[in-house]
């Protein structure tokens, strides 16, 4: 089971150094106090919710292409915009917590979306770069 764990992680080294390093950047777009910070708390914490969700799906969904990893997590973030106009008792319990509202929002903007569609582009340009950088690294090794 170790070694399995291990090859796994040697196998998605640069992916989950990504997420070791966007994580943290996206946590803190949502607590920045500095100039526009509330752009930063309110949409560009967006681009960075993109690029986060298409890097934990290339590590799940191998096969996939990265332009269909992208456009699956703008298709999934654009619905779950629009689940945001409504508010059954279950989805305003998962709501009313910090992770609840990081995942799943509060308030439905239309000025989200154009912030989830420069994410998503940034995320398949992350997982082509990702992508060719295993190639390379793979083709070295062999």
């Amino acid at each position: 089971m170790l070694s399995f764990i291990v090859s796994y992680i040697r196998q998605n080294r640069s992916i989950i150094i990504a997420l070791l390093i966007l994580t943290p950047i996206g946590f803190y777009s949502k607590f920045y106090s500095g100039p526009f910070h509330y752009w930063a708390n309110n949409s560009l914490g967006g681009v960075f919710y993109e690029v986060f969700w298409c890097l934990v799906l290339v590590l799940f969904f191998k096969r996939l292409k990265p332009l269909q990893i992208a456009g699956i997590v703008l298709l999934f973030t654009c619905s779950l915009e629009f689940l945001q106009l409504w508010h059954p008792p279950f989805l305003v319990l998962l709501r009313s917590n910090f992770i609840g509202v990081t995942i799943l929002g509060n308030a439905f903007t239309w000025s989200d979306f154009p912030y989830y569609f420069i994410g998503s582009g940034f995320g398949l340009v992350l997982l082509n770069i990702l992508k060719s950088h295993s190639v390379s690294e793979e083709s070295a090794t062999v």
